[in-house]
């Protein structure tokens, strides 16, 4: 369960406050898969980034499982991260001098996980890359390494992943794998899925779409669609 409280967040540029969010409130149950849209600007990231705790805000409170993630300490943040959620970041962040292998181990060794080598071989096997272990970041592809850095979010098995723009880097085809396989974790293991995307189509597949416009919530419900598929409301005018 994730609930955030009344969030703001505001930034300094050239000596100026900027207003990123603004009075953000909104409640998303367990195990809901969940796309956050809206025009490029309108903080969708800063918010993702707050539900992972990477960021605090400057007003308001962001609660994951009964935990107020904005009281913990630096430390008890990062624990509480390796143990609750897993994030995917757009430009996959995988670490250059390790392998696909070592790179799902990363989170498996910080959690002391028994088994982590079988564990992580076979997230790798269940995402494709059962031939690619070996493999650096810079030896695979554009989705090959979004892939490993999904197996990497999952390793510990969070109960929410996190991903910002998951697709933005990758063509139609590979894309749409790579949200089949985040899907696929959301039905298998009840996992709360919430994503940024710019895509209408990826948007409409989500069992809720959150709006968000100037920083402010715009629109909270499912998507609503004409017969020719074409997606209304709240996409009207994203870029």
């Amino acid at each position: 369960m994730i609930r955030v409280n009344n969030v703001s967040m505001t930034l300094r540029a050239a000596g100026r406050p900027v207003d990123i969010l603004n009075g953000i409130s909104l409640w998303i149950p367990a195990k809901q898969a969940v796309a956050i849209v809206g025009p490029s600007g309108s903080g969708k990231s800063t918010l993702l980034g707050l539900m992972a705790g990477l960021d605090r805000p400057t007003i308001g409170t962001i609660v994951i499982d009964g935990t107020d993630i904005t009281a913990l300490s630096e430390k008890e943040l990062a624990r509480f991260r390796l143990e609750h959620i897993g994030y995917i970041f757009q430009s996959f962040h995988l670490i250059p001098t390790l392998t696909a292998l070592e790179n799902v181990l990363v989170p498996l060794e910080l959690s002391r996980v028994r088994g982590a080598v079988p564990r992580a071989m076979d997230l790798l096997d269940a995402v494709g890359l059962s031939e690619r272990m070996g493999h650096y970041p810079a030896q695979l592809s554009g989705g090959e390494q979004q892939r490993v850095a999904v197996a990497r979010a999952f390793a510990c098995r969070p109960p929410i992943l996190l991903a910002d723009e998951p697709t933005g880097n990758l063509d139609s085809v590979t894309g749409a794998q790579v949200i089949d396989l985040l899907l696929s974790l959301h039905r298998d293991y009840g996992t709360t899925l919430v994503l940024v995307t710019h895509d209408h189509t990826l948007a409409a597949s989500m069992q809720r779409v959150i709006g968000l416009r100037d920083g402010h919530l715009e629109s909270d419900s499912q998507p609503i669609t004409t017969n020719s598929g074409h997606v209304l409301s709240f996409f009207e005018g994203d870029a």
